[in-house]
């Protein structure tokens, strides 16, 4: 439940972090100034006997989210895939949170099963493992199918994980409802409706029969996207709390060493997870939205095997023209362009000038170009960002939350497996090709011709909302003016007119593509 209950929660977490040892990692990854660190530890110090003791063998920061619970480590997992940001040591402790979080026995994952299924797990299984991976939600077991001797992966979710998820999301809407009250400034970064997106996500998450549907989804969209696979989905064997998908031999993506081994070229996977990444969100507006080491395989043939489809995210097709004429300005230094297209989409407001907010574009971008990638610090970069959009007053955007973060997420994947990776050098062709056939006259005829569909299943209703219309202007006791009247005899005979329009344009459109 929410409330001030949660305050409880917070403090909690203030606590644990400060006894785990993580508040000093913290602090010494972000480089935080002396009068910070002093003024953080002497107000955390008090309170550190309320925190969490967590797992001593871990390192600080690990031990800390995984004590404190599935939200908090879903944030570790993030981080994980920033070397650029938290350093290369933190990132390294981090990436435990991905895969190797302490397991579930295997008899509870079996009767789980036999639960969500109604169908007993020994009887369905001649082998049933082990768990080879254990994350934040479920924990996954390879086992082979009686019937058939075909291998899979079966996805189990943890025990009592929802109610673990909600307290910690709880917790969360106090924060952001109290970072609201306290600093009004933070109001324009909707706190409480990015918390309210990250709920619905979760939610979402905790539903295996939405992840079975959406690894269905993502499969046939990318079938034909060369060097990338996703496993076929076992319906049958699949329900609410357990997901089985055909199981997928190959090295972690976030192995180098096992890719080295294996004769892989990584600064090639590097590349080509970027361009995936941008494939599968401006061309199909659907992608894997949590993209990190964790949940992506590389197979002995060199193809990308992508699992673990509990998020995933959506954008229209309007937001990705907008999103692909930013990072297509961006590529070609266009700042000018790059400044009207946020203000065309409405991102700042239009009180704004749009030559300054050029100018302040320019300067992020410049430092990028020409430069090795491994000499950008992502962290001063976001820094300006933030100072940026908070001089402009640009507002959080909740539908571009998923796209933004797995946008960092995959850059961080990309950087681990090529650390001098040009990352607008590789996004290039993909962003050009979108636009290519995206913006431009093709374009055009395809949204003409989608409005001729959309006027054409409307037009038989034209004459009756026009009669409609007239006869509710008769009965009403107010008399109806000239001009009125004028208004509705012409609206009528221009939506008949625009009705023939739009079938010829259609037709002539539809015979054209």
């Amino acid at each position: 439940m929410r409330g001030p209950h949660n305050i409880w929660r917070l403090v909690r977490t203030g606590a644990t972090f400060e006894r785990t040892g993580a508040m000093r990692a913290v602090l010494d990854a972000m480089e935080a100034p002396k009068y910070l660190r002093v003024a953080v530890r002497v107000l955390g110090w008090p309170f550190a006997w309320m925190g969490l003791k967590g797992d001593p063998s871990r390192p600080p920061v690990p031990r800390a989210l995984t004590a404190l619970g599935p939200a908090y480590i879903k944030f570790g997992q993030i981080l994980s895939t920033r070397p650029d940001v938290v350093g290369p040591e933190m990132a390294d402790q981090l990436r435990v949170l991905q895969d190797k979080l302490p397991p579930f026995p295997v008899g509870v994952a079996k009767a789980s099963f036999s639960d969500a299924t109604g169908n007993s797990a020994d009887d369905v299984f001649s082998e049933f493992s082990e768990p080879v991976a254990a994350a934040s939600i479920a924990q996954v077991h390879r086992a082979r199918i009686a019937a058939t001797g075909e291998e899979v992966a079966v996805k189990v979710l943890r025990p009592g994980i929802e109610r673990a998820f909600r307290k910690d999301v709880d917790a969360f809407w106090l924060a952001a409802s109290m970072i609201e009250f306290l600093l009004p400034s933070s109001r324009r970064l909707r706190p409480r409706d990015v918390i309210a997106h990250f709920e619905s996500v979760v939610e979402g998450e905790l539903d295996l029969r939405l992840e079975s549907s959406a690894a269905s989804e993502f499969a046939d969209n990318t079938k034909d996207d060369v060097g990338f696979r996703v496993p076929q989905v076992k319906w049958g064997l699949s329900a609410r709390r357990v997901m089985t998908l055909g199981w997928a031999e190959g090295d972690s993506i976030g192995d180098n060493a096992a890719l080295d081994a294996a004769g892989h070229d990584r600064a090639e996977l590097a590349e080509r997870v970027l361009q995936l990444f941008l494939s599968h969100a401006l061309r199909d507006g659907y992608f894997h939205a949590d993209m990190h080491q964790g949940n992506m395989k590389v197979a002995a043939t060199g193809e990308i095997i992508a699992y673990d489809f509990g998020i995933m995210g959506h954008i229209d097709e309007y937001t990705r023209r907008v999103y692909a004429e930013i990072l297509y300005g961006f590529i070609r230094r266009d700042y000018k362009r790059v400044a009207e297209v946020h203000f065309e989409a409405g991102y700042v407001p239009a009180t704004q000038d749009v030559d300054e907010f050029a100018r302040a574009l320019r300067a992020v971008g410049e430092p990028i170009f020409g430069m090795d990638a491994s000499h950008i610090s992502m962290g001063r970069l976001l820094n300006y960002l933030f100072e940026v959009t908070e001089r402009f007053g640009m507002e959080t955007r909740t539908e571009l939350i998923l796209l933004q973060r797995t946008m960092v997420v995959v850059e961080g994947v990309s950087r681990s497996l090529d650390p001098h990776i040009n990352i607008w050098k590789a996004a290039q062709p993909v962003v050009e090709d979108y636009i290519k056939h995206s913006i431009g006259p093709r374009a055009v005829l395809s949204d003409l011709a989608q409005t001729a569909r959309v006027l054409s299943r409307f037009g038989p209703r034209l004459p009756g909302l026009v009669e409609r219309a007239l006869i509710s202007q008769a009965t009403t006791p107010a008399p109806i003016r000239p001009g009125r009247l004028r208004w509705l005899v012409l609206s009528a005979v221009g939506g008949a007119v625009l009705g023939v329009l739009a079938m010829l344009i259609f037709l002539e459109i539809g015979g054209a593509i």
